[in-house]
């Protein structure tokens, strides 16, 4: 209720509206689509770290944290639902293998899993189904992204691309 303390700590971001608000560019087909298209690359222009037969798996371009990854099926489809069992259980599997991954290259503490189906739950690439993977260490975040909308990353894309793609678990 309005006016009642309680135990919540608020930051308030008003500055984010300026996101929530704009037009977001629609990718409808799998011409315009970053993830139909990575996979059409060779792997480290691609940013793709390792490639299965019904999905792969390729560096976030805006990561949330150094080797953040996404795990995408090859086909253009926008929800969970839509993937085949074949499909779904190698998606599975590829996130398995991504923590595993991150887990030799950089040892973080946890991680973050998770996707957003649909514009009005956060997907910035709504028309093709893809999966986080973020590692996270105790204090990654800190006032930078807020204060400064800016996030400190202290590894290049394409060198941690690399290290997992050489760390990648065989099975």
């Amino acid at each position: 209720m309005a006016g009642v303390p309680d135990s919540f700590q608020r930051l308030w971001t008003p500055h984010r509206m300026a996101y929530i608000e704009a037009d977001k560019p629609q990718v409808d087909d799998d011409e315009a689509c970053p993830f139909c298209a990575a996979p059409k690359k060779d792997d480290a222009t691609g940013l793709v770290v390792h490639r299965g037969e019904h999905c792969f798996v390729v560096m976030n371009l805006f990561p949330y944290n150094p080797g953040h990854l996404l795990v995408c099926p090859y086909r253009h489809v926008p929800l969970y639902l839509d993937l085949t069992d074949e499909e779904t259980a190698e998606f599975t599997a590829l996130t398995k293998q991504g923590i595993r991954a991150l887990q030799e290259v950089s040892s973080p503490m946890g991680f973050n899993l998770g996707m957003n189906q649909g514009e009005v739950a956060g997907a910035g690439v709504a028309a093709h189904l893809h999966q986080h993977i973020v590692p996270r260490w105790g204090g990654d975040s800190n006032f930078l992204p807020i204060i400064a909308q800016t996030k400190a990353l202290p590894q290049l894309l394409e060198d941690a691309r690399s290290r997992l793609a050489a760390a990648w678990p065989k099975n």
